[in-house]
């Protein structure tokens, strides 16, 4: 099928990898490894052993899949292996544990460091041509983690996401050929898919939820893009109570030197809903450099932020090639950049770093908003450019645009209707 060349925000070609939105078959993922057929029971016990001994097997067999049939199964967490794919049928959860001590210490990369920290309940690391896909569900059982977040936020309202002990839904690090499809992926203790130094990575007609009511679930972010290339999330629902494709990389006074962090490059994310999220597509709250990023075609019923730079004081970041298009919804804020400062910390630094955000586009849109241009300037921390707002049609609260904090605004056919409270 011949199709129309497309290009990045900087004029780089979208390449045709970004086209292909087949799902494998079961049938095509290899050998199966059926859970019921291994004494895996849908019977309340913990089978972290069982199944892993199954994901060892079918890598020293030759690879394959590992299925979960109908039921709910429980686990801690998982280390998938290469050639070792997972299939949740119809009907069917694997469910994790919500004991924490069912989950591994490890070294792992968490908000933007590498540090021992708990592993995920789906762990893929080094894996190349990785796919977990199937109309069933990967549920991370958090309510009760949740509830014990909130109780120590109330006698230590500095407690960090940390402190709390609690894993992630989806971890993949350091691998190629990810395709993650047609999955329920829902209430995770933590983020609930992180994906670090990875490329070629595809999340296809997900649906990713964590509550905001009656328990909040804190910070289950959608999906963390942390150091990635060539990346795809088409189709998806997402409703979490924090944000939904967040673009991260690494913190810190010198994380742009440091080998563990690194930039977001050629990453698309179109033709999803999105329910309540804190933001749609925030870069931060831990980023060095992301580039040649799209939004485009999505809908939202109560997102706080369309797109929303996070800028830290600590970090060097910087944003650029970005382009928001053909959105529609409602959002608390169209467009929200201002000094992120959680977790402050220069580590002795003198100087605040530099960031700065530039080659941004955002056009085709038709937004409610509480506040369509919500920008503080702040030039000894950040330095914004070349902008570009294109056809935006905006009904708000409070308009607040101020082209004079933007170096080279380009503002054409925006039409804003200011209604107040």
């Amino acid at each position: 099928m011949d199709r129309t060349q497309e290009f990045f925000p900087d004029g780089t070609p979208i390449d045709q990898w970004f086209y292909g939105t087949d799902v494998p078959g079961l049938e095509e993922l290899g050998r199966q490894y059926v859970l019921t057929q291994h004494n895996i029971l849908d019977d309340g016990r913990v089978h972290t052993a069982e199944i892993q001994q199954l994901i060892d097997t079918a890598a020293e067999e030759g690879g394959g899949v590992i299925v979960v049939p109908a039921g709910t199964y429980l686990t801690g967490s998982l280390f998938f292996r290469q050639g070792v794919n997972l299939y949740v049928g119809e009907g069917g959860t694997l469910k994790g544990s919500d004991d924490i001590s069912d989950y591994k210490v490890c070294e792992t990369r968490i908000e933007g460091e590498t540090c021992q920290y708990f592993a995920a309940l789906i762990n893929a690391d080094g894996l190349d041509g990785f796919t977990m896909c199937g109309p069933g569900t990967v549920d991370g059982n958090g309510l009760k983690a949740w509830k014990a977040f909130w109780q120590r936020r109330s006698w230590n309202p500095k407690c960090t996401n940390k402190d709390e002990q609690r894993p992630r839904l989806v971890y993949i690090s350091n691998c190629t050929n990810v395709i993650v499809a047609d999955l329920h992926l829902q209430n995770s203790h933590f983020w609930t898919n992180h994906i670090y130094k990875s490329n070629h990575v595809k999340y296809l007609n997900c649906r990713i939820f964590a509550p905001a009511s009656p328990v909040k679930a804190p910070s289950t972010d959608a999906i963390d893009i942390d150091a990635c290339t060539d990346f795809l999330v088409k189709n998806c629902y997402m409703e979490v109570n924090d944000d939904a494709v967040v673009l991260k990389g690494g913190k810190g006074p010198w994380a742009d030197t440091a080998p563990e962090n690194g930039s977001n490059e050629r990453i698309i994310i179109e033709d999803c809903s999105y329910g309540f999220c804190h933001g749609c597509l925030p870069c931060g709250s831990e980023a060095v450099h992301n580039r040649n990023i799209v939004l485009r075609r999505i809908t939202v019923s109560s997102g706080s932020n369309l797109l929303w730079l996070k800028l830290r004081p600590d970090t060097p970041q910087h944003y650029e090639y970005i382009t928001v298009e053909d959105i529609q919804g409602t959002l608390k804020n169209f467009i929200n950049i201002n000094p992120w400062t959680q977790f402050y910390d220069l580590k002795g630094r003198q100087d605040k770093p530099l960031s700065v955000a530039e080659h941004i586009t955002m056009r085709n849109c038709t937004c409610r908003c509480q506040k369509y241009f919500h920008v503080t300037p702040n030039e000894e921390q950040y330095r914004l450019s070349d902008f570009t707002f294109e056809n935006l049609h905006i009904t708000a609260n409070e308009n607040g645009f101020s082209p004079d904090y933007i170096q080279n605004m380009t503002v054409t056919d925006v039409c804003v209707d200011e209604i107040g409270e």
